[in-house]
């Protein structure tokens, strides 16, 4: 596996790798950043290029956010890129993406208004405008992201179809551990009892999921489940919000229909977690 650390270098290994899949990562990784790796292995067979991106970006983190503390285990992630399919891994330090007088970002004006964005402003902004970047610099024909952040997935899918990207998105299930957390790297800042109840955002919203293939679609009824679940099996958080929406406008919904989505982000002490369930 080949580590670029400068753009210079990623533009001479472009130009001979022929066709590459991407998967972009803030790092600290775990296994479900080895399964998108893998994925994209899997998708490019022995023909094509797995090109994966290790970057904490600044532009996505708030001033109150965690950015200095964002754990960077770049050794152990470079080992775990190897041991899932990568060929190649992009780690620039921060002043190789951004340049000191940069003055230009794409901005998402609709749909990081709602769900995380609400509370989180400016933070899709920076997701745009560094994923662009990394796809004007990798140039690859497939991305592969996760589901478990939908309204970055259905942002990025955004992004590609308004800016005429020439890149095709995948969206891959979110991994789990075995008691149905997602995994995330957030995870590590919880406590013991936070960490015991934080399985209850998944238990919540596959108690609505269940209650809608039972017939329920009033959005409020579902969503009175998620609330009546957290209120007593996660009583260490703090609810973010919890919403039902269409899977690709991210509009708020009020009957629960085929391609819903139902949301949620809740404070866990110094941890936020998503989670998400699609209606299919």
């Amino acid at each position: 596996m080949t580590l670029i650390e400068t753009v210079s270098e990623l533009r001479a290994w472009r130009r001979s790798a022929g066709k590459v899949i991407f998967v972009p990562t803030m790092g600290a990784l775990h296994e479900g950043h080895a399964t998108l790796v893998k994925e994209a292995r899997q998708m490019a067979g022995s023909s094509a290029q797995v090109a994966a991106s290790i970057f904490v970006n600044p532009l996505q983190f708030g001033p109150n956010e965690d950015f200095d503390r964002y754990p960077r285990t770049l050794e152990a992630d470079l080992a775990l890129c190897e041991a899932s399919g990568a060929d190649m891994v992009f780690a620039p330090a921060v002043r190789e993406v951004y340049q000191a007088d940069r003055s230009i970002k794409i901005l998402e004006t609709s749909l990081s208004n709602v769900l995380c964005g609400a509370s989180r402003p400016g933070h899709f902004d920076g997701v745009c405008t560094v994923v662009a970047k990394l796809f004007n610099l990798v140039q690859p024909d497939e991305s592969v992201f996760g589901k478990k952040d939908y309204q970055q997935l259905a942002i990025i899918r955004r992004l590609v179809r308004d800016l005429d990207i020439p890149v095709i998105i995948h969206g891959i299930e979110t991994v789990r551990e075995v008691d149905g957390l997602a995994m995330s790297s957030r995870n590590r800042y919880l406590t013991p009892e936070e960490r015991a109840q934080a399985p209850a955002l998944r238990a919540a919203l596959v108690t609505a999921r269940d209650a809608w293939h039972s017939g329920v679609t009033c959005g409020n009824s579902l969503l009175a489940l998620i609330h009546d679940h957290l209120a007593t099996h996660a009583k260490l958080g703090r609810e973010d919000y919890v919403a039902l929406v269409d899977q690709q406008t991210l509009e708020s919904l009020a009957q629960a229909q085929p391609r819903s989505l139902i949301a949620l982000a809740v404070h866990f002490g110094k941890a936020r977690l998503i989670d998400n369930i699609e209606l299919e």
